[in-house]
């Protein structure tokens, strides 16, 4: 059996918890129609891989069976940033599936996380439109569909290329992570009609990044603003010192 064991993937404070489990009940009140959910930002380094890791773990311990899907073909980080051991004889991945050198359950990786399975990259590969415009990938998520509960899609950034775009055509809905202070409101704009022009549902976005005194504990309470906790992320790459994040979900 393929297993895959999270290495370094710390628990979270009890704001940026309370935050993702709130963010977790908007997904689990958002309809039996919308279980498959892509996670997607303008740019790279927004926390897109850091939130949906979070949706997944936090979704997992309220007893969802949920699978993560790396969809990031050309320059996948998501294992490496977090060591990521990996067990397996054949270690195939969503490029080998895509390319027909396998079949689903040969991708399907159970983890240390209970109730949490992922399906790794595999090969990154430079031709990813090629592989996402074929028929697999939607057997795919209908396969999954029957054998979890939510499928969640760690997808690359919409930015310039079109990979989400064409991936948002398979999923229910989507979730926009926003870096706060980094991207225009004109970029994020193009990013949304990017993916409104593949007829993505976009259920809303999380603004990622934000110092804890920039909004006040009244908005923070009343407008809908939720703690996250430091980027794994950027800490790993920065060794910068810890910090405080928030998002803040729009949407249904």
């Amino acid at each position: 059996m393929n297993t895959l064991e999270f290495t370094r993937f710390r628990e979270l404070e009890y704001a940026a918890q309370e935050a993702i489990n709130t963010l977790c009940t908007n997904l689990t009140f958002a309809g039996e129609d919308k279980r498959v959910i892509m996670v997607t930002s303008s740019h790279a380094h927004e926390g897109k891989s850091f939130v949906t890791l979070n949706i997944m773990r936090t979704l997992a311990g309220l007893g969802h069976q949920v699978v993560l899907l790396d969809m990031d073909l050309r320059r996948s980080q998501l294992l490496s940033r977090y060591r990521v051991n990996v067990e397996s004889d054949t270690k195939y991945g969503m490029s080998h599936y895509l390319a027909g050198m396998c079949e689903v359950d040969d991708t399907i990786y159970s983890t240390n996380i209970r109730n949490a399975s992922v399906i790794p990259v595999g090969r990154e590969v430079s031709n990813s439109l090629a592989l996402l415009s074929n028929s697999r990938l939607d057997a795919m998520i209908r396969e999954l569909r029957d054998k979890f509960e939510f499928v969640l899609v760690d997808a690359p950034p919409v930015g310039l290329i079109v990979d989400a775009a064409e991936i948002s055509k398979h999923v229910d809905g989507v979730l926009l992570v926003v870096k706060y202070n980094e991207v225009s409101r004109r970029e994020l704009a193009e990013a949304k009609l990017q993916l409104e022009r593949a007829g993505a549902n976009i259920l809303g976005a999380v603004l990622n990044d934000v110092s804890f005194d920039s909004l006040s504990s009244k908005r923070y309470y009343n407008k809908g603003y939720y703690s996250s906790y430091e980027s794994a992320s950027a800490a790993a790459e920065k060794k910068s010192a810890s910090g405080k994040l928030k998002a803040k979900l729009f949407g249904k």
